[in-house]
């Protein structure tokens, strides 16, 4: 009797084995968050918009704030991020010295948004000449500055180049420590309202100012449903904010801390191409991206901003665009 109590205690000890490993293999796995890096411009406040509206619920999203594109650069190439909202100097510069990363989408190009703003007393850009000017550190800002310079016949030799991050814009004017700033975003719009003369925008070197949404090949390989989720939430988003501007404006205002009359003001910087557009931009059919691309690259090497050329064509990723549902 205990020969055969001992065979039925070792059969059912086996059996629950069996069902507790069958139920664990059963059940998935939390997934790790696909982490998505953006700054306070305004062209990235639709991924914010998704998440606002519940677009991005029970998906494994995570949008992580940085105060700056310097800083989301340095993420990306930490592996703290997968991915980044990020201008597209700033993914050429990843892409020239590490093989790693596609552009999925094309979140706006700049129309006014980026912009050089100065003292009331400075009457325009040659009015700068040995003045103090706020730059960000990044690709971008130094390209924006020599572009607006090189357009009046000046050179950065003849300013006084003082590095200041985003976060650090609107103190330092309002503070008297620069003269003018190139700045973007909230700052833009404060500094506008306590006075400061707008000298240059990017409204005056048309195209040349993309704003995309890129991730690293690793994601598009091990997280490519969760990609595909949020470039979807995305358009929806952008498309909720061509339906109903003044909400999706309130919402976005309290993330960003300014009005929403503001934001659709700033909204008014820039263009945001849609999903039919996108599809033509990044499958080439509309060679508008490569060309302004290839020219960018070639400003960026010849103001070694970029350590050597690239080919951009090989950085364009069409798949999320092209399976992409509203």
């Amino acid at each position: 009797m205990l020969w055969i109590k001992f065979v039925k205690y070792l059969i059912f000890s086996i059996v629950t084995s069996i069902l507790a490993i069958a139920i664990t293999n059963c059940t998935t796995a939390p997934s790790s968050p696909l982490r998505i890096g953006a700054n306070l411009w305004t062209g990235y406040e639709t991924l914010y918009l998704a998440r606002d509206l519940g677009y991005y619920d029970q998906q494994p999203i995570k949008l992580v704030d940085y105060p700056s594109g310097t800083e989301e650069v340095r993420a990306y190439r930490n592996n703290e991020i997968e991915g980044a909202g990020l201008s597209i100097d700033q993914a050429l510069s990843i892409a020239a010295t590490q093989d790693n990363i596609k552009i999925i989408t094309i979140m706006d190009v700049s129309h006014g948004g980026d912009v050089i703003l100065g003292k009331p007393e400075i009457a325009n850009i040659k009015a700068l000449k040995g003045k103090r000017v706020g730059v960000e550190s990044t690709a971008l800002g130094a390209f924006f500055i020599s572009r607006a310079l090189e357009k009046n016949g000046m050179s950065v030799k003849d300013i006084q180049i003082v590095s200041l991050e985003l976060t650090e814009h609107e103190r330092a004017y309002k503070q008297g420590k620069v003269d003018a700033v190139v700045t973007f975003g909230p700052a833009r719009i404060k500094l506008l309202a306590a006075g400061a003369k707008l000298l240059f925008d990017s409204s005056q070197i048309p195209g040349e100012i993309v704003d995309i949404l890129a991730v690293n090949k690793e994601a598009i390989t091990n997280s490519s449903d969760t990609i595909q989720s949020l470039v979807n939430g995305r358009f929806r988003a952008l498309d909720y904010l061509e339906k109903n501007p003044q909400d999706a404006a309130s919402r976005i205002a309290k993330r960003t801390q300014v009005t929403p009359e503001q934001i659709l003001n700033a909204f008014k910087g820039l263009r945001q191409p849609n999903l039919q557009e996108n599809q033509k931009l990044l499958d080439k059919s509309d060679p508008a991206l490569v060309n302004s691309m290839r020219k960018l690259v070639q400003i960026m090497v010849e103001n070694k901003l970029l350590p050597k050329a690239i080919d951009p064509v090989n950085l364009l990723d069409d798949r999320f665009i092209k399976n992409a549902k509203l």
